[in-house]
């Protein structure tokens, strides 16, 4: 009889442990027996569907919320289709926030990937989370070579590699410029990364080849106060042995040779490769710009590229920060000829309600031609038809983001 009740409390403590495994971090939980209950731990805020017309909802929509004032957990989150229904979530650690959440391709296998950690849009440090489709941790990916990975970015290769960003405080004399000689500045570093092994296989420091000058940032008012001068944002393929890096700061996309670190043109900012025009119906900003602040730029194939362009940065809409180019934030699609050296806008979709996104925000392509826009510190997701229409708008509270929004089909 002894025996059986000690076997009886063997499997419920293992039980119990079993079934605390399952929470979600995050998730409510219980005190222990005779002791008062724990409070709830923050959930996880809710997408509120402002427009949903027929023909929108191709694939699940993929989120990385996170709070400004801490109401609401941060994680990463997959809604249905219509967006009224949570198909998977994970909150991260109370101080911690997600980014860049994402289905992609792992050694054959779809997989979850996102970035974990603190300091989003600074001298951030984290790391990068890949999960496979039974929701299980099959690596961890993180920046070589002393520094910290940063989430503005995490894209697996075909190669089985990963591009990811970081930031790199250093000090730099900026005489030349009208600053002091001892200015502590925030570089950008790209790094290509073996996933198995952790091995670096590229690296790309921003100081190294793009000028100060080009800076569209003012300096701060202290040499000890880090100068985010080029604010690095996003990387691409962009054919065989080439990236698309992005620098919001500068205002530039940079096409960058993989081979050698070399820039082979610039599209943008201070110092373009090429001569800004814009289609018919088209408009440039009010500095003579295709995008000002901007995120992600995606390759589109043939010379097209397409940019989130939020043409604000800092609190812009509340006149505290630096002043919008433009008084909306915007995808615009640009096509360069390379022949001519002209880049020319030949498509814009604006934020359907004007609105100015001063921080983050991506476009992405859907197989059917759909665009799905996730507006960046503005809590909206959109989803656009070929022809520009709304099929699908919803929003998060007040006070919530997510860095990027997507559409994937999964299973």
């Amino acid at each position: 009889m002894r025996k059986s009740i000690l076997t009886l409390r063997v499997l419920t403590a293992t039980v119990i442990a079993a079934l605390a495994a399952t929470l979600p971090t995050g998730a409510a939980s219980a005190a222990a027996p005779g002791g008062p209950p724990l409070p709830p731990s923050p959930s996880l805020p809710p997408l509120t569907v402002l427009t949903d017309e027929p023909g929108a909802g191709g694939g699940d929509i993929f989120v990385s919320p996170n709070s400004v004032a801490g109401q609401y957990a941060g994680g990463v989150e997959i809604l249905s289709p219509d967006g009224r229904k949570v198909v998977w979530s994970h909150a991260v650690p109370a101080g911690q926030e997600a980014a860049d959440f994402r289905k992609q391709t792992y050694r054959g296998r779809p997989v979850l990937t996102w970035w974990q950690g603190t300091g989003l849009g600074g001298l951030a440090k984290g790391v990068n989370y890949v999960y496979d489709d039974q929701y299980r941790k099959i690596a961890e990916v993180r920046a070589g070579n002393g520094y910290s990975a940063d989430g503005h970015e995490f894209l697996i290769t075909p190669r089985n590699t990963a591009l990811i960003l970081a930031y790199a405080e250093a000090t730099a004399d900026l005489t030349s410029i009208g600053g002091p000689a001892n200015q502590k500045v925030i570089n950008g570093i790209v790094q290509e990364v073996d996933i198995r092994t952790g091995k670096v296989l590229f690296e790309w420091n921003s100081a190294d080849h793009v000028p100060y000058a080009q800076s569209e940032q003012p300096l701060p008012a202290s040499a000890s106060t880090p100068w985010d001068w080029f604010h690095i944002n996003s990387v691409k393929p962009d054919g065989k042995g080439k990236l698309l890096v992005d620098a919001r700061n500068t205002w530039t996309a940079y096409e960058v040779s993989q081979h050698t670190g070399e820039i082979l043109w610039q599209l943008g900012g201070k110092a373009g490769s090429f001569k800004l025009t814009a289609a018919p119906g088209q408009v440039l900003n009010d500095a003579g710009k295709i995008f000002a602040w901007q995120h992600d730029p995606q390759p589109l194939g043939n010379g097209l590229y397409r940019i989130f362009d939020n043409e604000a940065a800092g609190r812009a809409n509340t006149g505290t920060g630096v002043v919008s180019q433009l008084p909306y934030s915007r995808v615009v699609t640009v096509r360069l000829d390379f022949r001519t050296h002209e880049a020319t806008l030949v498509d814009s979709v604006d934020q359907p309600d004007d609105l100015s996104a001063s921080s983050q925000g991506n476009a992405q392509t859907l197989r059917n031609g759909d665009l799905v826009v996730g507006w960046g510190s503005q809590p909206y997701v959109s989803e656009f038809s070929r022809s520009g229409e709304l099929l699908f708008n919803a929003r998060f509270p007040e006070g919530v983001n997510s860095y990027r929004a997507y559409r994937f089909d999964w299973k």
